[in-house]
């Protein structure tokens, strides 16, 4: 089930259901398609000039300097596939899956299926121990008991997990497109054939594309430079969200409904107009988390709402700096390999 046909949260009686009538009423939820085909299309533009500027340096190697640049316009791009998965842009599910098709597996190839199940299951139960697949065992564990399962380099590199965690984050941009291979099978035919061709353009494309630009040293350079810049960025993007949170799991006793799942663990990160593009409206994890469909550019708009009343709760209301949620999600990561260093 992807993200745009996920169901509502119950909300009848709940803690939650005035404050969606709030946002309701102040048409926050309404769709900006206007300002999304503004930003797809510069987003389109820049790339064409992009790959203008990768040409005419004519196999310089100077032409490194912007893999900087692009791989900030990829990460653009895959804020505009994750708000096509969760149906901000317009009132037409084949709209969205067209948008996420051309903006996850065409334009950075990335797997759309893959990547709205992950998402989806992460929007359901969010740092949930045993539902959310982003706090899984994986390169990186997220709970003391995960870190005591390890052995060998994995116990290793949990030791030290919050001192790699952002030179790991360089291999992230080649991870999502391995792991979105590797998804397809998952797929029914017909989805599976349509990603695998897209995802197979991409490739061959933007290989194509290297190889006329540049001798092919340089276009591997490129490429890997490219695709870790890209990696770092979009990870710096999600980092902040979730790490340090409130982590629930089972038999814990906790029973919360919608609010207090969405935003017990969850972080914002203040900022202004800056943070909000570098981090593609994801400074605004509480918000989007309460209404995952509500349009980026109204997601600041909610936010003084979503703080009164939590406040008018009692319930907190979790925001920092970029810098400190930085410090505070590596904290957690350093504290959760700390029995592993202990017993060295």
């Amino acid at each position: 089930m992807s993200l745009a046909t996920a169901p509502s949260p119950r909300t009848k009686g709940s803690e939650f259901a005035p404050l969606l009538r709030q946002v309701k009423e102040a048409g926050l939820l309404e769709r900006r398609t206007g300002w999304y085909t503004r930003g797809i299309a510069l987003n389109l533009v820049a790339l064409a000039a992009l790959a203008a500027g990768v040409l005419a340096f004519d196999g310089s190697w100077w032409v490194l300097f912007l893999a900087l640049p692009l791989a900030v316009l990829h990460a653009r791009t895959a804020f505009v596939g994750h708000d096509a998965g969760h149906a901000q842009i317009a009132d037409n599910r084949r709209l969205h899956r067209a948008i996420g098709l051309v903006h996850g597996n065409l334009l950075i190839g990335m797997s759309s299926g893959w990547w709205n199940d992950k998402h989806n299951r992460h929007h359901a139960n969010p740092n949930h121990v045993e539902k959310d697949p982003d706090v899984g065992v994986g390169a990186l564990v997220w709970t003391q008991r995960q870190a005591a399962e390890r052995e060998g380099f994995a116990r290793w590199l949990t030791r030290h997990q919050a001192g790699l965690f952002f030179p790991m984050l360089l291999l992230e941009g080649i991870a999502l497109k391995i792991t979105g291979w590797q998804y397809l099978k998952q797929l029914p035919a017909n989805e599976r054939r349509v990603e695998a061709l897209l995802l197979s353009v991409h490739f061959l494309g933007y290989v194509a594309f290297l190889l006329i630009a540049m001798s092919p040293m340089l276009a591997l350079t490129f490429a890997l430079l490219h695709h870790a810049l890209f990696g770092l960025h979009l990870g710096m993007s999600f980092a902040p969200n979730h790490k340090g949170m409130e982590m629930p799991h089972e038999g814990d006793g906790r029973e919360w409904g919608h609010l207090r799942r969405q935003v017990l663990t969850s972080r914002n990160v203040r900022g202004g107009a800056v943070t909000d593009w570098m981090l593609g409206g994801l400074n605004y994890q509480i918000e989007h988390h309460l209404f995952p469909n509500m349009p980026r550019p109204n997601l600041r708009r909610a936010q003084a709402m979503v703080r009164d009343h939590c406040a008018s709760l009692g319930l907190p209301y979790v925001e920092t700096g970029i810098v400190e949620s930085y410090r505070q999600a590596l904290a957690y990561m350093h504290e959760v390999g700390e029995p592993l260093r202990a017993t060295a």
